[in-house]
């Protein structure tokens, strides 16, 4: 029988708020992270891009793309899970869904949308300034 890995966590409580806020603002990647690519790293099968390898402690970096709105995608980036892979030990240390800042603002406060795009309370001219020329390009 093959062995399973096992999931940790750099930061459990860091990465935990960002996979609610996740699940919040971004149902179909959350879908996607939990009952797809979850159990397929459980089982082995590393997903994604191989950014980097560690020969010291033998460890590989993995980030994979999550789905996600292309107007959420060209205004705050991809999302992605972060993720490192450690053969010896049967486990994989997840480290972080990025964009970071929009999924953290997210969980503390309730965020608005503009046109179905999250709007960051920060960035929130910028967010806005991108959207409105998204727009008005895709005309």
């Amino acid at each position: 029988m093959k062995e399973s890995f096992v999931f940790d966590y750099i930061n459990e409580n860091e990465f935990k708020k960002l996979e609610r806020s996740l699940k919040k603002y971004n149902m179909l990647a959350y879908k996607k992270l939990y009952f797809e690519y979850y159990p397929s790293l459980k089982e082995g099968n590393f997903l994604g891009e191989l950014v980097s390898t560690n020969q010291n402690n033998g460890s590989r970096t993995y980030e994979l793309k999550l789905p996600t709105d292309i107007m959420f995608s060209k205004v705050h980036g991809d999302i992605k899970l972060h993720y490192h892979v450690y053969e010896k030990d049967n486990t994989v240390m997840l480290d972080t869904i990025t964009p970071e800042d929009i999924l953290t603002e997210g969980h503390q406060s309730e965020l608005v949308t503009y046109k179905g795009v999250m709007v960051s309370k920060q960035h929130s001219e910028k967010d806005l300034f991108k959207i409105n020329l998204l727009n008005m390009i895709q005309k």
